[in-house]
C-alpha cells in the first residue's frame, strides 16, 4: 500500500484500474498532472460532448458505461481495451464505438503515453439523425478505418475550434452520424420535391445568413430533415449549408467594404463574433485582406 503523501510511480495499468494508475479523482478515472485533458461542451449543442486526452500515462479507467452513444478516435500510443468481456489491444489510427451503457474500459499500457478523442452523443439526439423512433444498438466499431478516423478527426478540430459556428459544428455532427446509420448516398429522398425544398433552404439561408443558424431553423423552413439535408444541399449547390452562409456574409462584406465603411462594422454587421474572425474568413474567400479589398 502506498503510503499517504508518497509520490505515484509510473507502472503498468491494469484492466479496471489499480492503484499503479494514480490518484483517483473520485470519477472513475485517474490522472497524472502533465496530462494534458480538454473537453469541449457547448450549450447550443447539448447532445454533444467531446474530450481530448494527450500523453495519459495515468489516464485510466474503472470498468464503467455512459448513457450516451461514445464513439472516439485512438490519436497515439498503445492501450489495453476491455468492452463487455472481451479484450483487446488498440494503437494509434483506430476506431472504437460503446452503445449506451455497455461496460467497457481502456488503459495506458506499461504506463507508457497514449492519446485519444472521445466523443459523447445523447440517444434521443442520435435517434433523431438517424430517423428513428429509438436508438437501436448495432453500431459496433473496432478496428481501422483510415476514412472514418479521418473524418472523426475532422469533427474533433471543428468541435474543438472556438471560431467555428455553431451551424458548422452541428451539421459535421449529423452528416457524420447519418452516414453511418445509413451509409453515404443510401437515405431516400423526401416525399415531394426535394429541389422545392433545398430551394427553401437556400432561401432561408440568404435572408438570415447574418444570424446564429441552427439546422432545426432550415429544416423549419425547408421542411427536409436534417440528415437529407447536409447531405443534398452541397449536392445541389456545391457548398454545406454553413458554407453558403459564409458565403453570403462574404458578399455581404464585400459590398460593404467597397462603399468604404469600417472593417470592424463590415464584419459585425455580417455576423461575425468579431474583426479577426471576419479577417480569417475573408482571405480565405477572397485571396485577399479586407484591408487589400477596400484599398483597391
Amino acid at each position: 500500500m502506498r503510503r499517504k503523501g508518497a509520490p505515484i510511480r509510473p507502472g503498468r495499468c491494469r484492466i479496471g484500474g489499480g492503484p499503479e494508475c494514480g490518484r483517483d479523482t473520485g470519477d472513475g478515472m485517474s490522472r497524472r498532472a502533465s496530462d494534458t485533458h480538454r473537453f469541449w461542451r457547448d450549450p447550443a449543442l447539448p447532445a454533444l460532448e467531446a474530450r481530448l486526452v494527450e500523453g495519459g500515462r495515468a489516464v485510466c479507467y474503472e470498468m464503467h458505461s455512459h448513457p450516451t452513444f461514445s464513439i472516439g478516435v485512438v490519436t497515439g500510443g498503445r492501450s489495453d481495451y476491455r468492452i463487455g468481456r472481451a479484450r483487446h489491444e488498440v494503437a494509434a489510427g483506430a476506431v472504437v464505438a460503446m452503445n449506451p451503457e455497455e461496460a467497457h474500459a481502456c488503459n495506458p499500457r506499461d504506463g507508457l503515453p497514449w492519446s485519444y478523442r472521445m466523443l459523447h452523443v445523447d440517444v434521443p439526439w442520435l435517434a433523431a439523425v438517424q430517423q428513428r423512433d429509438a436508438f437501436r444498438p448495432g453500431i459496433a466499431l473496432l478496428g481501422t478505418d483510415p476514412a472514418l478516423f479521418r473524418r472523426l478527426n475532422r469533427l474533433f478540430d471543428l468541435l474543438f475550434d472556438a471560431d467555428a459556428d455553431i451551424l458548422a459544428k452541428e451539421s459535421a455532427a449529423t452528416a457524420l452520424f447519418a452516414d453511418l446509420h445509413h451509409g453515404p448516398g443510401r437515405e431516400a429522398d423526401p416525399a415531394g420535391d426535394p429541389h422545392a425544398g433545398l430551394e427553401r433552404a437556400a432561401a432561408f439561408i440568404a435572408a438570415h445568413y447574418a444570424e446564429p443558424l441552427r439546422l432545426a431553423d432550415i429544416c423549419a423552413a425547408s421542411g427536409l430533415s436534417p440528415s437529407y439535408l447536409v447531405r443534398a444541399f452541397k449536392a445541389r449547390y456545391g457548398l454545406t449549408p454553413h458554407a453558403y452562409q459564409l458565403n453570403r456574409r462574404i458578399q455581404h462584406g464585400r459590398r460593404e467594404l467597397r462603399r468604404g465603411r469600417p472593417i470592424v462594422d463590415v464584419a459585425l454587421e455580417a455576423g461575425f463574433a468579431d474583426q479577426a474572425h471576419f479577417q480569417r474568413v475573408f482571405k480565405r474567400h477572397v485571396a485577399a485582406t479586407p484591408g487589400q479589398f477596400a484599398a483597391g
